[in-house]
């Protein structure tokens, strides 16, 4: 997983995008409160460690903090196994995982789609529920966009990898970082207008898409009012003047109004802690501190949903 995980068109009419949403109600049964391996990735690289290279050793430490589900990442189908039995022994569910993919080129998009599904068979006894994905930039870091034909090879392919999750009892979610929100943010859209809905939904990241529209709570709330009913899943993460935060707390992006807008919708998504450090963030906590603050405040927000 990328170190560097990663608006836009509001003439879009809402009419316009309104026949392709489907209800998500019963989509995301209600799973606990989560989170992704990246946020943790960060907090120990900070002081000088290594996530994971004690599984056993990251995996309590992640327990101690209340946490009961997580969002790992996976690059192939073996890391699967040796990640189940810790899971057990620390009593953690796996609700949902993150997966890397390559979907712009046909070949690659091939060898993408077999590994992927390779990695949802081995998650089988893990009754894993959704496949996040977030298909490769032209290059991390970059600034050269996808071109029309790499867009809609890239479309078809999430589109086939979604279809070939359904017959698996699972749900594939698009996923992205800023760069997807460039040149009037073409390839948000193109995946989310050029997919079946049946076959992709959406990993809001709530924050990605906040700073990928140039800090904009507007661009935010357009795209939920959107494609608000795709939504299966958010990434949960705050900034304040648009520095991350140690930890998820009030901030920049209004989440109590985000809960209202997809209570209107009747959407209730899964929820996963992705409280990431950047070189910016304030230091004044350890991982285990951080990650118990995250999980009151995100119970308290989301209580509702909780129940």
């Amino acid at each position: 997983m990328t170190m560097d995980r990663r608006t836009f068109m509001n003439s879009l009419a809402v009419s316009a995008g309104a026949a392709f949403l489907p209800e998500t109600e019963g989509i995301a049964p209600a799973f606990p409160i989560s989170c992704n391996q990246y946020s943790w990735i960060t907090f120990y690289a900070r002081e000088g460690k290594d996530w994971g290279a004690n599984l056993d050793q990251s995996l309590k430490e992640f327990a101690s903090t209340g946490l009961k589900a997580y969002e790992p990442a996976f690059t192939q189908a073996d890391e699967v196994a040796k990640l189940l039995p810790v899971l057990k022994k620390y009593q953690l569910v796996m609700p949902s995982v993150y997966v890397n993919s390559s979907m712009h080129k046909a070949d690659e998009a091939t060898k993408s789609i077999e590994s992927v599904l390779a990695i949802a068979d081995a998650l089988k006894p893990a009754d894993t529920k959704i496949i996040v994905t977030n298909p490769n930039p032209l290059q991390w870091g970059g600034s050269e966009n996808k071109n029309d034909a790499e867009l809609a090879e890239q479309a078809k392919n999430l589109d086939k990898l979604g279809t070939e999750l359904q017959k698996r009892g699972m749900t594939l979610a698009y996923h992205t970082h800023d760069v997807e929100l460039r040149a009037a943010a073409r390839e948000f859209h193109h995946m989310l207008l050029a997919t079946d809905p049946k076959n992709v939904s959406l990993c809001l990241d709530v924050h990605w898409v906040y700073r990928g529209s140039g800090n904009s709570q507007v661009a935010l709330f357009d795209i939920v009012k959107l494609y608000g009913k795709r939504i299966v899943e958010l990434h949960l993460r705050q900034s304040k003047d648009g520095i991350w935060q140690e930890a998820f707390s009030d901030g920049d992006i209004d989440y109590r109004r985000l809960l209202t807008t997809l209570n209107s919708m009747n959407v209730k998504p899964h929820l996963v802690l992705e409280q990431c450090l950047e070189k910016t963030s304030p230091k004044t906590m350890d991982a285990v501190e951080a990650h118990k603050k995250d999980l009151l405040y995100s119970a308290e927000i989301f209580k509702d949903w909780l129940k």
